[in-house]
């Protein structure tokens, strides 16, 4: 009998001084995967990454998969369809279930790292 070979990590040194999102929406909203687990896991894939907001239009997002996310840097204003309303700044901690459309403004800047339940590049 046979044991399976040892799984590695995966180290990305330095992504949150490094990475740059790509445009999303407007031009103000930046977001990218900088890791998935998709090619290991293709039944049930997780990817995360970085999500910048800078000052400008609103970003309003409905989401089709769960996501969680942490302020990095910055401040956002963070609000849904209940009428809920939080100023976020960093070391906070957000779940946004499938379904819910939030509205995410900023004054500046604001810099969150998130882990969403999708396939890379599927937000």
């Amino acid at each position: 009998m046979g044991s399976a070979a040892p799984t590695p990590f995966t180290h990305l040194p330095q992504q949150q001084q490094t990475f740059q999102p790509p445009l999303i929406a407007n031009d103000n909203a930046f977001l990218g995967d900088v890791a998935s687990s998709e090619k290991v896991n293709p039944a049930s894939p997780v990817s995360c990454g970085f999500y910048r907001l800078e000052k400008g239009t609103p970003l309003v997002y409905t989401y089709t998969y769960d996501e969680m996310k942490i302020i990095l840097e910055g401040e956002f204003e963070i609000s849904d369809e209940t009428g809920q309303k939080v100023r976020a700044t960093k070391g906070d901690v957000f779940f946004f279930p499938k379904g819910a459309r939030i509205t995410f403004r900023t004054e500046d800047y604001g810099l969150a790292f998130y882990t969403g339940q999708r396939k890379e590049g599927a937000a």
